[in-house]
């Protein structure tokens, strides 16, 4: 069997790391964590899980901090969470099986990265993430901010998901003062730093700023099918704040340059329409969206509820507001197949039925 480091960084995590390391304890062999500079119980709470915790002073580097956690590893391959991250039950057993199979030949293995939720507590947003990598590859993370591991070879996606449950909030302003002293000190942003400080701006509500360097990421010819299609998605929402709804609208058709349409973009569009009063159009987008595929092997962004839930609920209202109630019904009835017990489903219901006894 494969043996595995888990590799950290932390700072000021008393809330949650314990958390983190609790559910991954029993499946890797080792637990290695890099404190940047807590001033709270962090480093004792890890130390209740490993000796090996070492400091690592804080330079604007993520990418840096990571690759000083992942050079003291030791065992065939490296693991690495965030203390906002933690294994479910099911995942833990998941995680173990893979740990068991694993073949030597494979570099690294992508899982989900499970960051949105709704009430119910289905998934609603995740993206795959490299997190399981041979240690012998040395591959090396990349970018100071919003940082990455560069892995190449045999590459397997596994159904592993790593669920991220946070509980404090970092400063909103962190990220984006990195970007900006880059910026200040004469450097240059590469395709994926420009795209990440773009929606640093767009977070900071800085929307103009944020439009330009979206821009200037997708102009640029070089960034990753995945952030190119997301990009059109951000830049559409700050079109949106500012009432410019035909650079919205050829925002998100922009998407469509990058690969086949995909339903996040068509609901995007069919609420353009909605909120213009223009059902017919918003139904058209809606319903296109309910006929698409998931594409296979995608490791961009993934909002769940685009694939089913949201076009079929909104068609409801569509068709309604059209005046054809039987269709409105039928998409309802549709909605509810993926979340029955929704208030908005259970409403429609309630609703149909009363024009049924009118």
């Amino acid at each position: 069997m494969k043996t595995i480091s888990l590799c950290m960084i932390v700072k000021n995590e008393e809330a949650q790391l314990e958390n983190c390391l609790s559910s991954v304890k029993n499946i890797v062999d080792e637990i290695i964590v890099t404190d940047t500079g807590s001033s709270d119980s962090t480093k004792e709470i890890a130390h209740r899980f490993t000796d090996k915790v070492f400091d690592f002073a804080w330079v604007d580097d993520f990418s840096k901090a990571r690759n000083f956690s992942f050079s003291h590893a030791s065992m065939d391959y490296i693991l690495w969470m965030d203390a906002d991250d933690i294994l479910l039950e099911n995942d833990q057993e998941k995680l173990l099986k893979l740990k068991e199979s694993l073949d030597d030949t494979v570099d690294a293995v992508m899982m989900k990265y499970n960051t949105g939720f709704d009430l119910a507590g289905n998934v609603t947003f995740s993206f795959y993430r490299e997190r399981l990598v041979k240690r012998e590859r040395k591959f090396i993370w990349k970018e100071p901010v919003h940082e990455y591991l560069e892995v190449c070879g045999n590459i397997i996606q596994s159904d592993v998901g790593i669920t991220h449950r946070k509980i404090k909030r970092t400063s909103p302003k962190r990220n984006l003062a990195i970007y900006e002293k880059i910026l200040a000190d004469g450097e240059h942003l590469s395709p994926r730093g420009t795209y990440y400080f773009a929606r640093e701006l767009k977070d900071s509500l800085k929307f103009d700023e944020a439009i330009c360097f979206f821009n200037r990421f997708l102009s640029s010819g070089q960034g990753w099918i995945e952030d190119n299609v997301a990009a059109c998605m951000e830049l559409a929402t700050c079109y949106a704040t500012k009432n410019l709804r035909k650079d919205q609208l050829l925002a998100l058709t922009q998407s469509f340059i990058y690969d086949t349409p995909r339903a996040e973009a068509c609901c995007a569009l069919g609420y353009v329409w909605k909120e213009a009063g223009d059902f017919k159009r918003a139904a058209f987008w809606f319903r296109l969206a309910t006929t698409l595929e998931k594409p296979e092997n995608c490791w961009g962004f993934h909002h769940e509820d685009c694939w089913g839930y949201i076009p079929n609920i909104e068609l409801a209202v569509c068709f309604d507001r059209l005046g054809n109630p039987q269709v409105a019904k039928h998409y309802n009835e549709l909605a509810s197949e993926y979340k029955p017990d929704d208030p908005a489903v259970k409403f429609n219901h309630n609703y149909f039925n009363s024009l049924k006894e009118d």
